[in-house]
């Protein structure tokens, strides 16, 4: 285990640069930092999900996904580190595929919309939406592990049908999209 940190601040970010896991430095704004600390607000958006009452088995499905986004984030604060494999896509799969079994077949699009519980998972849904394109913004110009990709695409997946299955648990509705008719002006 690395050092712990006995002092909070540095000031070494005060020029808007900070430092990698490889000890080198960036701009604050750069594809690299948004992309881990998209993960890092994704990881904290779960916690407020977890924040609400859930089933023990989405909690520890949860928890999981937690420490796997703290893993990430460190795989994509250090340059050239992989951590993640096909096992870890898998893994969400098999969450997926047993979630899904008990939910009805979408014909439609639904919004993000139900109470407390749900709506926080369509939150961190969006999010995850947004690190995968931060990642994907960092691999048009440096290399990302192809694995960490498709778990926070399948992740993203994962939280659609959680979240379809908290508006179930707490005797909600999924609200169905309407397409809305064009008005004419007079």
């Amino acid at each position: 285990m690395g050092n712990r940190l006995s002092k909070i601040y540095t000031r070494t970010g005060d020029d808007g640069s900070t430092g990698l896991g490889d000890g080198s430095r960036v701009e604050k704004d750069s594809a690299r930092v948004e992309a881990y600390g998209t993960t890092d607000e994704l990881n904290s958006a779960i916690g407020v999900l977890l924040a609400h009452e859930l089933t023990p088995e989405l909690r520890d499905i949860l928890t999981r996904i937690q420490h796997d986004l703290f893993d990430l984030g460190g795989e994509l604060c250090v340059p050239g580190f992989d951590k993640f494999t096909s096992a870890d896509s898998a893994r969400l799969e098999k969450w997926l595929d047993e979630l899904n079994l008990e939910l009805p077949a979408l014909k439609e699009f639904i919004l993000p919309a139900g109470g407390l519980a749900t709506t926080a998972c369509h939150m961190a849904r969006t999010i995850c939406r947004r690190a995968e394109r931060r990642m994907v913004t960092l691999a048009r110009t440096e290399t990302v592990n192809p694995h960490a990709l498709a778990y926070i695409n399948r992740l993203s997946d994962l939280l659609f049908v959680v979240a379809r299955v908290l508006v179930r648990q707490e005797h909600g509705e999924e609200v169905l999209w309407q397409r809305q008719k064009e008005s004419k002006t007079i």
